[in-house]
């Protein structure tokens, strides 16, 4: 499952520290075609404004009423859009979706201490597994709709294992218990980390990309000229590191992927002999594939371990010759990447943009 909470953040934390109470929007079930799957996210804040999508822009203009109503009332409630009869029109327009949705609207504010985003916010910042519950169906009148069941929370042993299993799955489930509720357990999606070695002007538009993805970026380069945090003001982290010291200053471990494009033979080649230590199971290579070729050739057996990884010329074959166009076709070839959705690596064929 994708993050869907980075894009969240910003209006959370204006209306926390204003004080304001929102509406969390949490997509419990789909069934057909929909714009999202289940545990995606909206937030809306009282004036109507939000942040998130469930669906492409039709729904979340109604779902503001709903909203309106949870935040003033306190009490959460269960929206249901079906959307498979083609002749069914919103507002006037076919919305074409053809599926049908269950949506969880819960009030998140003071009252509530800000959960169930003020614990995933926290996790989100440290970069750690995380789930909560979220009572989606009551059978008894003690257990409110929307009720937020935390890790630790509650003694009972098959939540706290239901949660974990979640947590460490990113995946959403359901948990019934027994006479009680059933949970929807609400897990935090990471963002990927993205390791940018090379600071260089082309650089620059990767970093912004990956940063309008939600990702975390890292940039790490040999020249102090380069390495510079204010020129990088989206990323996580700006390091000037040398190749030998990559990895005593960075612990690479949690990262899944890196671009390798300093523009320096030499360079390059340490900095991959660096990552070829490393479990990183994604590595990008800039540059023509005679030159990728030629730098395996003088890693000698450290060629080996990268052989698998490594994706070399970097990026999908798009057509575009521009800074930004390569940004796009580095960024498009991780996402495929990170999906499942790439077949094989460079080095057995795969022709990116930057090969000519």
């Amino acid at each position: 499952m994708e993050s869907s909470l980075g894009v969240l953040l910003p209006l959370f934390s204006r209306e926390r520290s204003a004080g304001r109470a929102a509406a969390l929007a949490v997509l419990l079930e789909t069934t057909g075609s929909t714009y999202q799957r289940p545990g995606a996210l909206l937030l809306i804040a009282a004036d109507g404004e939000y942040a998130g999508l469930i669906s492409g822009g039709c729904l979340e203009g109604d779902l503001a009423g709903h909203a309106r109503a949870v935040i003033e009332s306190g009490q959460a409630r269960r929206v249901r859009y079906d959307l498979r009869d083609p002749g069914d029109l919103i507002w006037g327009l076919g919305a074409g979706c053809e599926g049908a949705m269950q949506i969880l609207l819960v009030r998140v504010g003071p009252r509530e201490h800000w959960q169930p985003l003020a614990h995933l916010a926290e996790a989100y910042a440290a970069h750690r597994q995380a789930a909560v519950g979220l009572v989606c169906e009551s059978y008894d009148p003690r257990t409110s709709l929307g009720a937020v069941t935390l890790p630790g929370a509650t003694p009972e042993d098959m939540i706290s294992a239901a949660m974990r299993s979640a947590a460490q799955a990113a995946a959403p489930a359901t948990l019934e218990v027994p006479g009680r509720c059933r949970l929807f357990l609400l897990p935090l999606a990471l963002p990927p980390r993205l390791l940018l070695i090379g600071a260089g002007p082309d650089a620059l538009p990767v970093a912004r990309g990956a940063a309008e993805l939600h990702w975390k970026v890292t940039v790490v380069d040999h020249r102090p000229a380069l390495a510079v945090p204010a020129r990088f003001p989206s990323a996580e982290r700006v390091l000037e590191a040398r190749p030998e010291a990559l990895r005593a200053r960075l612990d690479t471990a949690g990262f899944q992927a890196a671009v390798v494009m300093t523009h320096q033979l030499g360079a390059d080649r340490e900095y991959l002999r660096a990552l070829a230590q490393t479990p990183l199971p994604y590595i990008g290579l800039l540059g023509p594939a005679a030159r990728a070729a030629r730098l395996m050739a003088d890693l000698g057996e450290q060629a080996d371990r990268l052989r698998t990884r490594l994706h070399a010329p970097v990026g999908l074959d798009l057509g575009g010759r521009s800074p930004e166009a390569i940004a796009v076709s580095i960024l498009a070839e991780i996402l495929a990447f990170l999906h499942g959705r790439l077949a094989n690596n460079a080095l057995e064929g795969l022709v990116g943009p930057s090969a000519r």
